[in-house]
This record gives structure tokens, sequence and C-alpha cells, in this order.
């Protein structure tokens, strides 16, 4: 499963965040889109769809950006990754065939339904705070 570029951004934009938010500082996109190596205009687009999901916070104005809050901060992994995928991405097909399903298999379904379970349980037991601190003890930078 490969995530899209939507979801790689979000993730990184929100460790970022996670990263960087002391509480009652904001962060302007092109700050973020910079540390994160991201068109800013896509990374518009997603950072404000997080914020009408609740997964980060954003203020108006001059000094308005985007924040993450210590609430925020615990957000499931597989929450963002629902947020921005939809509810049904766990369960699409590999090669993207519409009419895969366990009566209906694609060539790779029974060799790939084990692994996308567990990355699913892996996911739900993830915190973006858990990816973080994991990435900075591996020394692991946000451009990747």
């Amino acid at each position: 499963m490969i995530f899209s570029k939507s979801t790689e951004y979000a993730i990184r934009a929100t460790m970022f965040l996670c990263l960087n938010s002391s509480g009652s500082e904001c962060f302007k996109i092109n700050t973020i889109a910079s540390a994160i190596d991201s068109p800013p205009f896509f990374t518009s687009k997603i950072l404000q769809s997080l914020v009408r999901q609740n997964i980060i916070s954003s203020t108006k104005g001059p000094k308005g950006g985007f924040y993450i809050d210590k609430k925020s901060k615990s957000i499931i992994l597989y929450d963002l990754i629902i947020a921005v995928e939809g509810p049904d991405f766990f369960d699409k097909c590999l090669l993207g065939l519409n009419k895969c399903s366990e009566k209906n298999p694609c060539p790779l379904h029974k060799y790939f339904k084990k692994h996308k379970e567990e990355l699913k349980l892996l996911f739900k037991k993830k915190t973006i705070s858990d990816i973080m601190n994991e990435s900075i003890k591996n020394e692991i930078h946000l451009r990747l």
C-alpha cells in the first residue's frame, strides 16, 4: 500500500507542527511547505482539509497560521490517513480494481490481505507523537 502525495505531506506537515508547536506559535504555509519540501499551494489545500476535520488548528490574520494543540498530538495515525484518503482506504484493491473482493479477488488479493490488516493495526496503535519521537530518536528528517 502506497500513500498518496497528499497523505505523505499531511503526515509530514502534522509531524512538523507536532515538533514545533509550543501552544502559542502559528506557522505560515510557506514555512511548513519549505520544512517538508512540498509545494505551498498543495500543502495549503491539505492543511485546510485537516483543519476542517479537526486534526490540526488554524487562526486567521497577520499573526495567524497553522498549529497543533496538545490533544491533537495524540491523534492516531490511522485517523490522519483516513482523513486524507477517505474511509474506504484500507478496503481498496492494491491494483486499483473496482470489483476486487473475497468473492472476486484480484491476482494479489490473497497475498496482500494479511499485510493490509497488519498495517491497519499498526496505524491504529501509532500516534503522531509516536512517529515524531521515533523520527527524532533515529535522526530522520522531514525532508525525505
